[in-house]
């Protein structure tokens, strides 16, 4: 992991247990997933979105599932919500590698939203700032660091499939940042 990285410094700071372990390149946190050999539900996704009014904001949802721009709306009480361009993710997270972006907006003075059904693993995998390494951290730790205020804006495979506004994973690339 980079010196540089903005989610180490905090959790040493901190005083917090992590793992890092390196993988082969990846550009989505499903690709996270099988190149760490973990189930993609126990890989945090984060995905970059933009209100109306021109504000970002950011929803960690497991890799295995997708996000639901409506619901994100509802929990997060912010309207007109699409999704962060490529250039937009780029300049809001400098020291991040395209598709790489942490769950962890608050380093970034952007408010994070949490998926409730994140908090059914007992621990947290993500990308931190680069599509090489995987860290991987206790849930109880994560929420102290990241301080999210959950929601459930997340659709599950089975329900994903039969919503035409769920929003499939993406690259950073296409405007939705993975951990």
């Amino acid at each position: 992991m980079s010196k540089h990285c903005r989610v180490q410094t905090l959790l040493d700071e901190e005083e917090l247990e992590y793992d890092i372990a390196s993988h082969v390149e990846a550009w989505t946190a499903r690709g996270v997933a099988a190149a760490s050999h973990v189930p993609a539900r126990e890989v945090a996704k984060a995905v970059v979105v933009r209100d109306g009014a021109g504000r970002y904001l950011m929803a960690v949802v497991p890799a295995s599932c997708r996000l639901d721009l409506d619901a994100l709306a509802r929990a997060s009480c912010h309207r007109g919500l699409t999704l962060a361009t490529e250039d937009e993710v780029g300049r809001l997270f400098p020291d991040c590698e395209p598709g790489a972006v942490p769950p962890f907006g608050n380093l970034y003075d952007i408010p994070t939203f949490l998926d409730a059904c994140v908090c059914d693993v007992p621990e947290l995998f993500f990308s931190a700032g680069n599509r090489r390494e995987v860290l991987a951290m206790r849930l109880p730790d994560y929420l102290w660091a990241a301080r999210p205020m959950l929601g459930s804006f997340c659709l599950h495979a089975a329900t994903a499939r039969d919503s035409p506004k769920a929003l499939a994973a993406r690259p950073v690339r296409a405007a939705v940042t993975q951990p």
